[in-house]
């Protein structure tokens, strides 16, 4: 049976079921109203800029759910403003990394005596979210989740992804939300006694023609569903003028439920599941959120003796502290060091409607102990 395995323990990761994070949002309802664009012939569009980069995050120091003396806990914060539009692209360009790798700083910052790793060290891998908009300072508590990523079992990420229909629906002010949940092992043997994770992200901008006119971003859904729970229905209007929608819909499947029925570890982090998705009632797609292209972040290396390591150590070098069969292994779409691609579907006939619309999903299966990471947003396109 496979885990998610730190090399030096057997204990969960991101596959713990305290590992879900907490997303503002309810499980149905009306979506927010709030987030038409401006019109995209209004008479003072500005001219265009020279691209630009906002600095969002810069080495943001977030520390586990019983760590001391971190200057964020869980979660960070940032007040971004991308100006006034249009944009050619947007990107948000996010860096991860914990005092676990390289492997040389450890002469420097060495484990505790008795203990295995750097106090500062994560050694799991965790869930790393990024918010805009969290609901504190919006009409609607929904938030839209524009990434969703694992961190590396100790090591560093890099992470892009495209936020330029989601700019274009929205210039100016917002608020960035990242969270990165982990735990401390307070004896130090299976990850850092007192760790957490640095992270920076930028937004790097490019004023221009928008690729396309936007005229709504909706955020429909952004929270985990367990067993038991109801499936969530939200109600949303694509406003006058829509030709086109595009939903995007993100995935991933975590826990320590007991194996069963597809699955090959614990679930629902190695369970292979089904999701149908329903748009104004009817079923509408039906998915297979599962990686099977893992071994792809384990590339193997040797480093000679250094702290527990007396005979040197065997390691993939995108997951410095995972055992190399759990990095390779496959799971309910996502892989360690790994982020979660969106789904995205252009072409939902219903969606290109204008007026009132309903959004649900379902998934297959859900083992007690296990939960499964959902997010959605729907963009409406003018011609």
């Amino acid at each position: 049976m496979l885990s998610s395995t730190a090399l030096l323990s057997s204990g969960a990761g991101c596959g713990g079921a305290d590992q879900t994070a907490s997303i503002d949002g309810g499980p149905g309802g009306a979506a927010d109203a709030g987030t038409e664009a401006p019109p995209a012939d209004a008479a003072d569009a500005p001219s265009f800029r020279s691209p630009f980069t906002i600095e969002a995050l810069a080495k943001a120091r977030i520390g586990s759910e019983n760590s001391h003396g971190w200057p964020h806990v869980g979660k960070v914060y940032a007040d971004v403003d991308w100006n006034q539009g249009p944009f050619a692209a947007v990107t948000l360009v996010v860096d991860l990394d914990t005092t676990c790798y390289p492997f040389e700083t450890w002469a420097a910052n060495p484990p505790p005596p008795a203990q295995n790793v750097p106090a500062d060290c994560d050694a799991f891998d965790r869930n790393f979210s990024a918010f805009i908009d969290d609901g504190a300072a919006a009409a609607s508590p929904m938030p839209f989740e524009i990434m969703h990523a694992i961190t590396p079992f100790g090591g560093p990420a890099h992470h892009e992804i495209d936020l330029t229909d989601l700019a274009n629906a929205l210039p100016g002010e917002h608020r960035l939300r990242v969270d990165l949940l982990s735990y401390s092992d307070t004896t130090g043997q299976s990850t850092g006694s007192n760790n957490g994770w640095t992270v920076s992200a930028r937004f790097e901008v490019t004023p221009g023609d928008a690729p396309r006119r936007v005229l709504a971003a909706i955020p429909l859904h952004a929270g985990a569903v367990k067993m038991g729970d109801a499936w969530p229905a939200v109600a949303f209007d694509a406003p006058d003028g829509t030709v086109g929608g595009r939903l995007e819909y993100r995935t991933s499947g975590h826990g320590q439920g007991a194996m069963g029925t597809a699955c090959i570890g614990p679930a629902e982090e190695f369970c292979d599941r089904h999701q149908t998705i329903f748009i104004d009632g009817a079923q509408t797609l039906d998915i297979h959120p599962w990686r099977y292209d893992c071994a792809s972040l384990c590339t193997l290396e040797h480093h000679g003796a250094f702290g527990p390591f007396v005979n040197g150590l065997d390691y993939c070098r995108e997951n410095p502290l995972g055992l190399p069969a759990s990095v390779r292994a496959s799971r309910a779409n996502w892989c360690p060091g790994s982020m979660t691609t969106p789904y995205s579907w252009p072409d939902i006939p219903a969606l290109a409607v204008p007026g009132p619309h309903t959004f649900s999903f379902q998934v297959s299966e859900i083992i007690a102990g296990g939960t499964w990471m959902v997010s959605a947003i729907y963009y409406a396109y003018g011609s």
